[in-house]
């Protein structure tokens, strides 16, 4: 195994990505790609697959991968250009490039391409190369397994749960969602920062709740808040401003900022107030818009007005017994996909800087693992 330094132009050639206002966008096969991300789909491709793409403008610092033909937005860089090099593997070298540093201070902020090919950095062999893009993959392709089948679960509790509605008769009652579940709000956390010597938690705002995680930049509060206000996997959360979003939480402990409730109950099934609530998010959603002057949001009275139908004891237990197991195994996957995350965040660099060598790493036990996960 053998590395050489060099620069990141002598591996990739960046280049910027294409013009594609969204009215000539046709919904297609080819996925277009901007700073952020993937954000629809074309009729046709500006870039011939293997492909990365990254940040120009707006979203620095991100890095995706597309194995197919797609159309990179001017907000991006890309490349197709691998000079002799594994694409994949170059997409995980882009991933530890310190791309702040090649970041002009203005009020967009943007790359130079010419700025950031004369960054320096270190590349092993292509067989090397190879294995690390392999390590590296296989955790990614579990967690896009893990959410794939997440996505596939949710469509099937949602199916059950319209079934269930088909069976209402004389029998159910009728409640409001503050009759089954309690929505507590969360603190202002900056009044709560960690007291000197205390770690503390990261605190759990619309953000977090967004991209299910906190991240390093993540504020703090103080680990002894009310547990009321302390968010664990598998506790049901609602943003109810700005962004509604209703997520089962599995970013690990956590405070609850403001603007968000945490959901409990001690009578019924969490399958059973998430479904619920869920089933009037459209409506709230509508409220909110029209509160819209600042910040969109509903009011607690929007909770109270809305009209839940409950089963008999007898059918709400048979209910659980078919779509509480959904549920737990949509978190319990969530759970996987944060610790899959981690461990490649781990091994990232240390593979990239050769501090752990790759030829040490079985990867049919790492792929055993993974599927013991």
């Amino acid at each position: 195994m053998s590395w050489k330094q060099t620069t990141l132009g002598e591996i990739v050639n960046l280049k910027r990505g294409f013009d594609l206002p969204a009215s000539k966008r046709i919904e297609g096969p080819y996925p277009i790609y901007s700073s952020s991300g993937q954000t629809g789909t074309h009729s046709e491709a500006a870039a011939n697959g293997p492909c990365v793409i990254t940040g120009r403008y707006g979203t620095i610092g991100q890095v995706f991968f597309s194995d197919k033909s797609c159309w990179p937005l001017n907000t991006s860089l890309y490349s197709t250009d691998f000079k002799g090099n594994d694409p994949r593997f170059v997409y995980y070298l882009l991933k530890t490039i310190p791309w702040q540093e090649y970041t002009t201070a203005s009020a967009v902020p943007g790359v130079n391409r010419n700025h950031v090919h004369l960054c320096p950095v270190c590349v092993p062999d292509y067989r090397t190369q190879t294995a690390i893009a392999s390590v590296l993959g296989a955790l990614d392709e579990q967690i896009v397994v893990n959410t794939k089948l997440n996505g596939y679960l949710e469509e099937l509790f949602d199916s059950y749960f319209k079934q269930s509605l088909n069976m209402v008769d004389e029998t159910w009652d009728t409640a409001s969602l503050l009759d089954i579940a309690d929505y507590k709000n969360g603190l202002a956390m900056q009044k709560f920062r960690p007291n000197i010597g205390d770690k503390g938690l990261p605190v759990l705002k619309i953000r977090e709740l967004g991209q299910e995680s906190c991240g390093k930049d993540a504020e703090r509060c103080r680990s002894d808040i009310d547990e009321s206000v302390t968010v664990h996997d598998g506790d049901l959360v609602f943003s109810w401003s700005g962004t509604l979003l209703l997520r089962f939480w599995a970013g690990g402990d956590a405070g609850l900022n403001q603007h968000l409730f945490k959901v409990t109950s001690g009578v019924y099934p969490s399958w059973f107030y998430y479904a619920w609530t869920k089933h009037h998010l459209a409506r709230f959603t509508m409220l909110a818009k029209d509160r819209a002057t600042t910040m969109g949001h509903i009011k607690r009275s929007a909770l109270e007005e809305s009209e839940v139908l409950l089963p008999p004891k007898e059918k709400l237990a048979m209910q659980t017994k078919c779509m509480q197991p959904i549920i737990d195994q949509v978190i319990a996957n969530k759970i996987e996909i944060r610790k899959l995350a981690a461990l490649r965040d781990t091994l990232l660099p240390k593979l990239m800087s050769g501090e752990i060598d790759v030829s040490k790493i079985d990867l049919t036990q790492l792929n055993s693992h993974l599927c013991d996960c």
